[in-house]
């Protein structure tokens, strides 16, 4: 009547080391670390740099407990923050020669004391957040007016192409802040043009003004516009800073957008504010120039006298220094993707695709240009580099490659490059704070202990009013929160204070599932139904009201999940999950450990619930009439 069949032991026999497995390595705490990673986006992480960190450390007379290279930077954790400390000196003079302009971060950060057997079966810690790992807190104000200065020149460059276009004479075009200025002999090629500038380019209001011979059309962004650049402009922003701080393999990085024009990066186990400010502000600037290979500049190069006037020095990677104007043809603005591939011979070549504008202009630069080269720059905290200088073969559109002298690594390389984004508009930051991972550490002894002394308060209740059967509950809601831990543990999510208090929730949340079937089992018990016929009635009874009672809080959890956000979405993750972990522990789990010690006896006489108190019976004196 009682009895689980072997597959469902065996599911809750693989349930509880599964829990077992990946709960285990959020025992071990955190080790004090050193991570390396790239301060130039043309600069590569591989296994070149962690031989050199390995052999500063031997030099420097520091034995790590290892050292690990996991794709976008490498890590090294030691015993103690002494240790620490001196193996971050001894790497960054090693890799960094020019402290002025290091080609390595070098970042003090925290790892996981678990042993590597239990890294190779992906059995890692959860992420904890920034008020119990500790870390830095920015943040970002970002410059709205640049943006709309930005568009502003864009719609300067896209009117005049559009009026040459069509023929449509002018007597210039300028910019007064961010309205458009441009000025006609005649009214009838103003009217013209007022034509074409509506038909073209909806979202900028025209206003005819002037007299005589001094006519002007003023241009300038309707106000749906302006929020609309506003908008795009930070959400690109917040998308390059997330390409710059994924790179870097910071776990679980926060960068979300707080009002209508800050930013908030979060970078939890990062302790150097310096560094921090490093890799949030690591965020480059393409631009596409013409390379000058006139005679004057070919002197320069040799040295023999100054770069001609509008032109500036660069240097091209692999290749050495070379001469380019100043003036900027397109911006990575413009760039849609970047990807690699090969040219019609087959060799490796980058596939590069660029917006309706950028394809006007470039089909323009290249008719006028074939034969000479076109340098792609990248500037990265006001410095340029050339990525590559390819000669323009034939006409291009919005849809063309470079080839060269490259491999397959260095276009893969190239195409990460040019998709790495530029911020729209500058970005200061307003507010910096670092939390110490004593403060963490504080944090996470007190969340332990208000989990520890509730679960225990939880379980000494219920042993003392349920007896054996309250033994079974607080073994099912220890299983609860095995099962909870490791399914955190396993999507790898972000453990803060929230969480932590969603868990205590969830505890008394589980046991009352339990209440609610050991009260039902009593209640069959008065009703005077045999024991083994009372448990089975007694958990049957008791899921409908279970179910009803999880689904509606499961709903409540859901709707904080999808609308809230921080925090909020942080407790929601942790109350949905255990939910879920406790509708399966409270029945599944605790019926399995019933039936296995009362299931087998056939006989059963009694089970040890606690007190049963039975209603007494009424008597009715009856009075016989005679």
């Amino acid at each position: 009547m009682n009895r689980y069949p072997l597959w469902k032991y065996a599911i809750l026999l693989v349930a509880l080391l599964i829990g077992l497995l990946y709960t285990l390595p959020n025992l071990f705490g955190e080790a004090p670390a050193v991570q390396v990673s790239s301060a130039k986006v043309t600069v590569k992480i591989d296994g070149a740099v962690q031989s050199r960190i390995e052999a500063a450390l031997q030099q420097a007379g520091v034995k790590p407990d290892f050292v690990q290279f996991d794709g976008s930077s490498i890590k090294a954790r030691f015993g103690d923050t002494d240790t620490q400390l001196k193996a971050k000196d001894a790497i960054s003079k090693a890799l960094n020669t020019d402290p002025a302009d290091p080609t390595y971060i070098v970042a003090l950060n925290l790892l996981s004391r678990s042993p590597q057997w239990l890294a190779s079966l992906h059995a890692n810690p959860m992420y904890l957040g920034l008020d119990l790992r500790g870390g830095v807190h920015f943040l970002m104000q970002v410059d709205m007016k640049a943006a709309l200065t930005k568009k502003a020149e864009a719609l300067t460059g896209d009117a005049r192409t559009m009026l040459r276009e069509k023929n449509i004479r002018h007597a210039g075009i300028s910019r007064d802040g961010n309205t458009v200025i441009i000025a006609f002999r005649d009214a009838e090629q103003r009217t013209a043009a007022l034509n074409l500038l509506q038909n073209q380019l909806p979202d900028v209001v025209w206003t005819p003004q002037g007299e005589g011979s001094e006519l002007q059309l003023a241009g300038s962004l309707a106000p749906k516009a302006e929020v609309a650049v506003q908008d795009a402009a930070i959400k690109q922003n917040i998308t390059t800073l997330h390409n710059r701080v994924n790179e870097l393999g910071v776990a679980e990085p926060v960068i979300q957008q707080q009002g209508s024009d800050r930013v908030v990066v979060q970078l939890p186990g990062v302790q150097d504010t310096a560094k921090a400010k490093d890799i949030i502000g690591r965020t480059a600037t393409l631009e596409l120039r013409m390379v000058d290979d006139s005679a004057e500049s070919l002197e320069a190069l040799k040295g023999n006298g100054p770069v001609p006037f509008g032109t500036e020095r660069f240097i091209d990677r692999g290749f050495g220094p070379i001469i380019v104007k100043r003036q900027v043809v397109l911006t990575g603005d413009s760039l849609i993707d970047a990807q690699p591939g090969f040219d019609e011979n087959h060799n490796p070549a980058v596939h590069l695709t660029v917006d309706a504008k950028g394809g006007r202009v470039m089909k323009e630069l290249s008719r006028e240009n074939v034969g000479k080269r076109m340098a792609i720059l990248l500037f990265e905290k006001g410095k340029g580099e050339v990525v590559t200088a390819p000669k323009i073969n034939s006409e291009i559109s919005n849809r063309f490659y470079i080839s060269g002298a490259m491999t397959t690594q260095e276009a893969a390389d190239t195409a990460l490059l040019l998709r790495a984004g530029s911020l729209a508009a500058p970005m200061e930051i307003i507010e910096e704070r670092t939390i110490g991972p004593s403060l963490g550490k504080e944090n996470i002894e007190k969340g332990i202990a208000s989990v520890t002394w509730g679960f225990a308060a939880v379980a000494v209740f219920m042993c003392i009013y349920y007896l054996l059967f309250g033994v079974f509950s607080s073994l099912a809601l220890g299983f609860n929160l095995l099962l909870l831990i490791a399914a955190l543990s396993l999507m790898q999510a972000t453990l803060s204070l929230p969480g932590i208090a969603a868990i205590a929730l969830v505890l008394g949340m589980a046991i009352d599932s339990n209440v609610l079937i050991n009260e039902r089992v009593r209640e069959e018990l008065r009703g005077g139904e045999s024991p083994q016929q009372a448990i089975r009635l007694g958990y049957e009874r008791a899921w409908a009201t279970i179910l009803d009672s999880n689904v509606t809080t499961l709903i409540a959890g859901v709707s904080l999940l999808v609308f809230g956000s921080g925090p909020i979405k942080g407790f929601a993750v942790v109350h949905c999950l255990g939910i879920l972990t406790s509708m399966f522990s409270s029945v599944v789990f605790s019926r399995g450990l019933v039936n296995l010690w009362y299931g087998r006896q056939k006989k059963l006489k009694s089970v040890s619930i606690g007190q049963i108190w039975k209603p007494e019976a009424e008597t009715t004196d009856v009075a016989a009439k005679a």
